[in-house]
């Protein structure tokens, strides 16, 4: 049987149905809906017949575990994504757990972050197994959780052992090739003045003022020693959370006095090859600079973790890495037209379980996934004919990696 006619064996009707019952489970991260998700794919899986295990996550979670075992002689293939999202916010004007399909999208929270990719590589396995297709190297599907507390799922995975020739992470990337992220880190300023009343604000040190000169300067650092341009531009600061007034407690009742005190908390990214030392050393000396144009202002940086989250470590893979190439070829082959791959922003920007995979399970691999544009946001949704490329993409990249027994 030719990839061609197995392309042409993908029921486009059963993938939609695969994604939309994963939309309409309420898979909030740490609740009980997550767990009902991991359980129910873990099912799906063993219908196939795949080897299928639930294996434990910290904090009595559970990730699901699928291996496709194969005939001996090929490299082997391991698909990861989450099934955990975050909550639907405001706007919304369809249900975010309907699974609502139209003319050309499928609609639901998490459906682009990133359930339909965690479909994709369910259906193209199926699609393989449905056909009686016998492949000589392993494919792994794993279905995990804490993504959102910064890849817990995914590291308790390569914590256990579980490890492959290469793999595939399935953010949303609108079909594009991920070769490099950035690595995350959360931070704290704090700026200190001091206060008079408005009648002598010359004479005081305006925390807020200092503040509003700093923000745009962070919003556009670069950090030091990247190692080439492509590096460099997926690196950012972001300051995301403001709070100023009277004292650290930040009385907000004595306006007529000049706020003494500021607290900006936000976050860095910085690629392969740099440090969030490296990165927190530039940031101090854009805080030295500030404090020089405000004498008198005392200025503080910490690094701050959020409760029970991990840091999300970069990744980078070689262009000319088998993985990227073949992904590449799957793609040309579907869309006839030359794969989009690098250091490509937005996704750029993000942090995947990919770095986990990379740093901690030794793997190389790559980003790609469908869905993207429509990410993390009222009426998330992603398009049709992008979630149904995606399954011929990773059919014809299994074939090519793990071979045709």
């Amino acid at each position: 049987m030719t990839p061609e006619d197995l392309l042409a064996r993908i029921d486009a009707q059963d993938c939609l149905d695969t994604l939309a019952a994963m939309a309409r489970h309420k898979s909030y991260s740490q609740t009980e809906g997550e767990r009902t998700l991991v359980e129910a794919m873990g099912e799906r899986m063993r219908e196939l017949g795949l080897e299928t295990e639930l294996t434990p996550v910290p904090g009595g979670r559970i990730n699901a575990v699928g291996r496709l075992r194969g005939a001996g002689g090929g490299k082997s293939l391991l698909f990861n994504g989450h099934l955990d999202t975050n909550p639907a916010t405001e706007g919304w004007t369809v249900d975010p757990w309907g699974g609502k399909v139209d003319e050309n999208f499928i609609y639901g929270i998490g459906v682009s972050n990133m359930k339909a990719g965690d479909a994709a590589y369910f259906c193209a396995v199926k699609t393989l197994l449905d056909a009686g297709v016998k492949l000589k190297g392993d494919v792994i599907l794993t279905f995990v959780v804490g993504e959102l507390q910064g890849g817990i799922g995914t590291r308790a995975l390569m914590e256990q052992g579980l490890r492959a020739d290469y793999f595939v992470n399935s953010e949303p990337t609108d079909l594009a090739a991920l070769t490099m992220h950035a690595a995350a880190f959360t931070f704290v300023i704090e700026l200190t003045g001091d206060t008079r009343h408005l009648s002598k604000r010359e004479e005081a040190v305006d925390a807020i003022v200092a503040a509003v000169d700093l923000i745009p300067r962070l919003n556009a650092m670069r950090f030091s020693g990247a190692a080439s341009p492509a590096h460099e531009s997926i690196n950012r600061v972001h300051v995301g959370v403001v709070r100023g007034a009277l004292g650290q407690e930040l009385h907000e009742w004595r306006a007529p006095q000049v706020a003494d005190f500021v607290r900006l908390r936000g976050s860095g990214r910085y690629a392969p090859g740099q440090t969030e030392q490296g990165a927190l050393a530039d940031m101090r000396r854009e805080l030295d600079a500030l404090e020089a144009r405000f004498p008198g202002l005392r200025a503080s940086l910490t690094t701050e973790a959020a409760t029970g989250h991990q840091p999300m470590p970069a990744f980078e893979v070689s262009p000319e890495s088998r993985i990227v190439q073949a992904i590449n070829r799957a793609y040309m082959a579907v869309r006839g037209t030359p794969q989009p791959t690098g250091a490509i922003t937005p996704p750029g920007y993000y942090g995947t379980d990919a770095g986990h995979l990379y740093k901690l399970g030794g793997m190389e691999g790559i980003v790609c996934g469908p869905g993207g544009r429509y990410n993390t946001m009222p009426d998330e949704r992603v398009d049709i004919v992008d979630f149904l490329d995606m399954v011929r993409v990773y059919l014809l990249t299994i074939l090519d990696i793990c071979e045709v027994a």
